[in-house]
């Protein structure tokens, strides 16, 4: 299996991080992919991709940030940084209209620059919604940024809108959301076209059950995984082996 979404980078894993590398081994997960949110992170994300062979980096800067994004400069920063070759897209990057960390002109000014590094790059792109899918949706279609592909991750919209996604070219990501009671995320795992579908933990967020209430890592992504197969009445052997077909076929990479 694959972890699509990670944050080891952040300090929650300063003092094991190893430990928690190799717990994921243990679990099945063979591949993390490290997900950036300003360009301090870029850096960390970066050196843990050089530092563990079975890591990737996306690199952006999440919506929160949006602040400090400075236009063409920060455009070349990225870039620049994006070319390294562990990196397998532009991200986290979006709209966060639930905190508003970031005013939303600033959010939507660096989405539209980091499409653009994205295309550059020709990577795919990694987004983040939260309470603005019909903004990003009309700038996915204003920049026609459904030639890049990518994905929205930790989809927590509804069946309609995971159809539009998957119609413009995109994946949905699920993680320890689905565990939860009532989940919207639950009935979109169970009704969306299996092979638009990735796994995530968004740790050390969002921990699955049983675990909820603890730091999440990337090793309970078999537990979405379990999950997933239980809502679409399969296997774990066979909605392992497609998730893992996805996230190759999105991120281009090699997967055994």
């Amino acid at each position: 299996m694959i972890d699509t979404h990670a944050h080891l980078d952040f300090p929650d894993f300063d003092s094991d991080r190893d430990a928690v590398v190799s717990r994921a081994h243990e679990a099945g997960i063979h591949t993390i992919i490290n997900i950036a949110t300003d360009f301090d992170s870029c850096e960390r994300v970066l050196k843990l991709a050089d530092q563990y062979p079975n890591m990737y980096a996306v690199l952006g800067v999440h919506p929160h940030d949006a602040k400090i994004w400075e236009g063409e400069s920060s455009s070349a920063r990225l870039e620049k940084l994006a070319s390294h070759p562990k990196v397998v897209a532009i991200g986290e990057i979006g709209l966060d209209y639930y905190r508003d960390h970031s005013p939303r002109d600033a959010q939507k000014r660096a989405l539209i620059g980091q499409i653009a590094v994205a295309r550059e790059l020709k990577l795919p792109i990694v987004i983040h919604n939260r309470d603005a899918f019909e903004d990003i949706f009309e700038i996915l279609l204003d920049e026609e940024a459904f030639d890049l592909g990518g994905v929205f991750h930790c989809f927590s919209g509804t069946v309609e809108e995971a159809q539009r996604t998957i119609d413009l070219g995109y994946y949905i990501s699920v993680n320890g959301i689905l565990t939860y009671k009532n989940a919207t995320m639950a009935v979109v795992g169970q009704k969306v076209r299996a092979d638009r579908v990735l796994l995530e933990t968004d740790c050390p967020f969002l921990t699955p059950h049983p675990h909820r209430g603890k730091r999440n890592e990337p090793a309970h992504v078999a537990l979405v995984a379990q999950k997933l197969a239980e809502l679409r009445v399969s296997s774990l052997e066979e909605i392992s082996r497609a998730t893992d077909e996805n996230a190759a076929r999105l991120f281009r990479i090699a997967v055994n």
